[in-house]
């Protein structure tokens, strides 16, 4: 069987990096001799009540930017970043009113980190911005090389983050000072977009990277500890060499979790690196867990269930077919994803059966960032044209 193939209908070309990025949400994928609509969709009874708590507009969204923004969730707020309309949002948790909005006059790329007390955002120009998480108003800006496609990390008093042309600078969350830096050579040709840095329990923060890579630094200097291959970047063509590590990894004391488009997704020890496992799997997105499960959503719309300890499948969801999955969420136990059509899909944790569904978007609105769920299990989702809802599921 021949591997879907992104559609080389949008390269935008990094002319700082010397890079070529395709955007990796198409609505279309090209086999080897045909090419795929979105599955239609089944009618399902519902099994769970999935309440709305409340949707409404915060900007002009991103549009077509391929960008996967979503929301962040911290202390029953949430932070948008407009990418059009350039503002940066706190909403209530439970209401979504407003409590404060600034205006950057910047073309915001990276979703919004939160942490400590801060806001921080990225642009198209390579912008690094922080605010206060109380007031919305401004600490500092930042200069970095090349546009923030990831969402900034913060980790205690430092802010990690990562630029379009692989490099990635730390520095003091309380006045912008480069504390490190850190660079990797890209391929020529990616996909659209990069992994946030994310933060371990031991002291390390995790990148994956555009040939497959998964790199882990320490957050005091940025010495690398440790890094290992996912999947090989292979290949007559670039385009055949194409292995990012394109969606955000599952971070935990007992494994890293990483997804590779090569066709790899693997688990290696925290700490050196040692590999635990792998299986065969196309991806373009990250990963989620709940319990002892790792959700994935596939190149193709197929999720799946997979054991963390062995890699093994536990079942798989083929319903989705080719409608360009968000990464999953999990909710109160069950599993969520987007689509490119603005629908919200509920699965069982257990079996992958679709048990409710939802729409928060319109006509070529879809769902491609991330949902998140808050620590009292409230999920939100963010549209593409920047419409935000909040869901509960009723027990």
């Amino acid at each position: 069987m021949t591997l879907p193939r992104i559609v080389l209908v949008t390269a935008l070309i990094a002319a700082d990096a010397g890079c070529t990025t395709v955007k990796g949400w198409m609505h279309k994928v090209r086999s080897s001799d045909n090419t795929h609509e979105p599955a239609a969709l089944i009618k399902i009874t519902p099994a769970i009540s999935v309440q709305r708590l409340w949707s409404r507009s915060t900007g002009k969204g991103e549009r077509t930017l391929g960008l996967r923004q979503h929301p962040a969730i911290a202390n029953g707020r949430v932070h948008v970043a407009d990418s059009y309309g350039a503002n940066v949002t706190a909403l209530d948790l439970t209401t979504g009113r407003d409590i404060w909005k600034t205006n950057t006059k910047l073309r915001l790329t990276g979703g919004p980190g939160v942490g400590s007390g801060s806001v921080v955002v990225g642009s198209v120009n390579g912008d690094v911005v922080a605010f206060s998480a109380d007031t919305g108003a401004e600490r500092w800006r930042m200069k970095l090389s090349s546009e923030i496609l990831s969402t900034p990390l913060i980790a205690g008093n430092t802010v990690i983050v990562r630029s379009g042309d692989g490099h990635v600078v730390a520095m003091d969350l309380a006045d912008g000072k480069r504390l490190w830096a850190f660079e990797r050579p890209l391929p020529t040709l990616s996909l659209r977009g990069n992994p946030s840095p994310m933060l371990g329990g031991n002291g390390l923060v995790y990148l994956g990277y555009e040939d497959g890579t998964l790199v882990a630094l320490r957050v005091q200097d940025g010495v690398k500890v440790w890094d290992q291959v996912v999947a090989q970047a292979e290949g007559r063509s670039e385009l055949d060499r194409m292995a990012d590590i394109d969606g955000d990894v599952v971070v935990s004391p007992d494994g890293i979790f990483a997804a590779s488009y090569k066709g790899k997704i693997a688990a290696f020890n925290p700490d050196n690196g040692s590999p635990m496992w792998e299986h065969s799997l196309v991806s373009y997105g990250g990963l989620a867990r709940g319990g002892d499960t790792l959700y994935v959503s596939d190149a193709v719309g197929t999720v799946w269930a997979l054991d963390h300890a062995s890699g093994g499948a536990l079942w798989k969801q083929d319903g989705l077919g080719y409608r360009w999955l968000s990464e999953p969420a999990v909710q109160e136990g069950y599993v969520v994803v987007g689509d490119l059509q603005g629908y919200l899909h509920w699965m069982r944790s257990d079996s992958g059966a679709i048990v409710a569904r939802e729409k928060l978007g319109g006509r070529n609105d879809a769902i491609r960032g991330t949902p998140q769920v808050s620590a009292d299990g409230i999920l939100v989702a963010e549209t593409t044209k920047g419409r935000l809802a909040a869901y509960r599921i009723n027990k």
